[in-house]
């Protein structure tokens, strides 16, 4: 059966199921923001002093705070694959980012061989949530293949704003508007960052009351390069000695523009008298980036260890706040853990759907209405079998409750760390639990065989 006939039943079981649903509640707007490279740590409201983020605070403040929220990947293209689709990396077999090829001539391992796209045949969230009556938008950067049948346009997305020409460029990029034909070019005076929140405004402004909407924003901020705005960096520079030069001023304005234009969303809600109809999710694709990649160190995890590319805590927990005015509890924190694989399943349990459509996927639309409620999300694994520009090397990491085992693929040796008491996972307590380690091995490798997972491939 064809995408096509899927999406047709798909539209047909779903207006019959939410006509009672949608008879109860109004179905919010929906705005989804994803940051690149975002460190949990570089927000303010994640006790960060140096970064200003004062609008990205205030989704904080209306709503709810994650602190144990996990992408599914430690590397940009497969967390997003994950976030679109409700399925895991390892079960797409798009394990690394689009153009990662790196290797290592000293390691007994060949990174694995792995799928550089997302493949048209996938469900996306913009597919199912047309079926639920949604205009969908997407604005940034995809980094999930090339070719109309594979980018935004193709996967389910009535209007699509994707980076194109130079992405890694702040200024002297170029933008696809819904197909490659029209494209937008900056020839050096609009600021990236910018652009793709004057194209998220411009979708919002342009929807219907009567009619529901997606947006899709991924801003590029704060991937490298690092280029920010020149007149966001003085304030930044001024009070970098007070800091005893701990954080990066370059950075630090190149996520106040994110911030910047977090803010200008807000207005426009507001003015156009959407806010309290419209849920908003902010999070980040991965962890920071902590060594000095295309230039100086952008960023820490924190008391995290590690950064991108690795399956410490570092490269895999990202900042997640998620507001609703007037329907989510405000100013609450959540210390429950899931993973970016449940986003599809909570929407869809939200507007009444059904929500099963991942063996790698949980709601967590519990604890939006209770952030204190009992929540056993259960097993949750990550599988990077790559080398990454981030100087991480294959591996693959399994949590259960409190515990997490993390293994290298190329020695075999395994870690066991107590994320309560550990959570900088400083101290290995495999030898004092070896049941316990035990037990989340042979979890990891069933998971691996299970979803016949592509492995690094042994010299």
């Amino acid at each position: 059966m064809n995408k096509s006939a899927i999406l047709s039943i798909v539209a047909a079981v779903g207006f019959l199921l939410s006509q009672q649903s949608v008879a109860q509640t109004k179905r919010p707007n929906i705005i989804f923001i994803l940051a690149d490279d975002l460190a949990q740590a570089d927000l303010g409201c994640y006790g960060n002093p140096f970064n200003e983020t004062p609008n990205i605070d205030r989704i904080a403040k209306s709503g709810i705070k994650f602190t144990q929220s996990y992408s599914a990947c430690p590397v940009c293209s497969p967390s997003r694959a994950a976030i679109m689709t409700g399925k895991h990396p390892a079960r797409l077999k798009l394990t690394n980012f689009l153009v990662g090829e790196r290797t290592d001539s000293l390691s007994p391992l060949l990174p694995a061989k792995w799928t550089k796209y997302l493949g048209a045949s996938e469900l996306t969230l913009a597919e199912r949530l047309k079926t639920q009556g949604y205009r969908t938008g997407f604005v940034g950067k995809w980094h999930l293949g090339g070719g109309d049948s594979l980018a935004p346009w193709g996967q389910g997305f009535d209007y699509s704003r994707m980076i194109g020409k130079n992405g890694l460029d702040y200024y002297n990029y170029g933008i696809y508007e819904d197909n490659f034909q029209k494209t937008f070019e900056d020839k050096g005076t609009t600021y990236l960052t910018d652009k793709l929140t004057d194209y998220a405004l411009d979708f919002v402004k342009k929807s219907d009351k009567n009619q529901p909407f997606f947006l899709y924003l991924c801003y590029s901020a704060p991937h490298v390069f690092l280029i920010p705005r020149g007149d966001k960096v003085s304030k930044y520079l001024k009070k970098y000695e007070k800091f005893q030069g701990k954080y990066n001023p370059y950075y630090a304005a190149m996520i106040e523009s994110m911030d910047d234009g977090v803010g200008e969303i807000m207005k426009v809600l507001e003015a156009q008298g959407l806010a309290e109809n419209t849920l908003i999710i902010f999070t980040s694709d991965n962890g920071g980036v902590g060594i000095p990649e295309l230039g100086p160190i952008p960023t820490t995890a924190g008391n995290l260890r590690k950064w991108k590319g690795f399956t410490y805590e570092g490269g895999i927990r990202v900042p997640t706040l998620i507001s609703w005015k007037g329907t989510l509890p405000a100013a609450q924190t959540c210390d429950r853990y899931f993973i970016n694989t449940d986003y599809t399943p909570t929407l869809l349990e939200m507007l009444g759907q059904e929500s099963n459509v991942s063996p790698d996927a949980k709601s967590f639309y519990a604890l939006l209405k209770n952030p204190k409620a009992a929540f056993d999300r259960g097993l949750i694994f990550w599988h990077y079998p790559h080398f990454s520009n981030q100087l991480s090397r294959p591996s693959g990491a399994v949590r259960l409750g409190d515990w997490k085992l993390v293994k290298s693929y190329e020695t075999n040796e395994t870690a066991l760390f107590n994320l309560r008491n550990d959570e900088s996972e400083t101290t290995d307590v495999s030898k004092a639990n070896p049941d316990k380690a035990k037990e989340l091995h042979q979890k990891l490798t069933e998971w691996l065989t299970k979803i016949d997972a592509n492995m690094p491939i042994r010299k």
